[in-house]
């Protein structure tokens, strides 16, 4: 009979000892990415978790939802639910935010420069190709704020190499500061829906131009007044609007471009938007 693929207890101990802390861990499977969603969650059909600002699993016993999944429950890291994620891990990651800290992640030895020029000095991890900045504070993840420099903290995960070296220092306004972009008006690729058949006289009531102008001005003005979780705000309203709008085949470029220069306004970047809007079409099925 075939034996389990035995736990790697090191990456255990060192997610245990890390919870310990309050440093919310989860498994790195091969190419330093999260264990694959359970088949309830697959292709995220159970919704995932309603508020994702908030580390933690969905409903499911299971580690999915990549960073979603990181958690400092001894119980949970050692469950039969988690056996598996285990067996498969080799590496341990953490969510930087749920630990109240954020990595700016330097990829080469130009971005390494720049930090040392630019930023103040805070306690630092060797990686494989450059180096992390970690310091004590969160804020909003954003990738390639400048070449070769990542920004990972909420609603993200890094990879747990070390303790690093030095004192770890306040977040500064000056890493803060990369985050905030002029938004950019950002035309998504031209989506094709799938027409319903038309019911009552032959005619598609969304084609209406006060109704399908309502709806959008409604749905721009959701967004715009979203005071927090603005991400699953986005994907809310965007899933609303497609329920009522997806299946018809009134949604133009426009409408839809709308939609995501509100989004981007919010600080949402042009990657996020376009992923809500694709789970959007898949939750339903478009």
């Amino acid at each position: 009979m075939t034996q389990p693929t035995p736990i790697r207890r090191d990456h255990l101990r060192s997610a245990l000892d890390l919870a310990a802390a309050g440093v919310p861990v989860l498994p790195l499977r091969a190419g330093k990415r999260p264990v694959g969603n359970c088949p309830a969650c697959t292709g995220n059909a159970c919704g995932g978790r309603p508020n994702m600002k908030v580390p933690g699993p969905c409903q499911c016993p299971h580690p999915c939802h990549g960073w979603a999944a990181a958690t400092t429950d001894p119980a949970v890291l050692q469950s039969p639910a988690w056996a598996s994620a285990w067996q498969q891990a080799q590496a341990v990651a953490y969510h930087p935010g749920g630990a109240g800290l954020t990595v700016v992640d330097l990829d080469n030895a130009d971005a390494i420069a720049w930090a040392r020029e630019s930023l103040p000095a805070t306690r630092t991890v060797p990686t494989t190709r450059g180096e992390h900045w970690l310091y004590r504070g969160a804020m909003r993840s954003v990738n390639g704020v400048r070449e070769g420099v990542d920004l990972k903290s909420t609603m993200a995960y890094a990879r747990w190499l070390g303790p690093g070296t030095g004192t770890m220092t306040d977040l500064p306004e000056a890493v803060r500061a990369l985050a905030v972009k002029r938004p950019s008006t950002v035309r998504p690729a031209r989506l094709a829906f799938t027409a319903a058949t038309p019911v009552g006289g032959g005619e598609c009531r969304h084609r209406m131009p006060a109704y399908l102008e309502r709806g959008i001005a409604m749905a721009e003005q959701r967004i715009t007044e979203a005071r927090s979780t603005v991400h699953a705000t986005v994907y809310q309203t965007f899933l609303a609007v497609l329920s009522a709008h997806g299946r018809c085949g009134c949604l133009t470029d426009t409408h839809i471009e709308r939609l995501f220069t509100a989004a981007q306004t919010k600080g949402e970047t042009a990657r996020h938007c376009t992923d809500a809007w694709t789970n959007a079409l898949t939750r339903l099925g478009i």
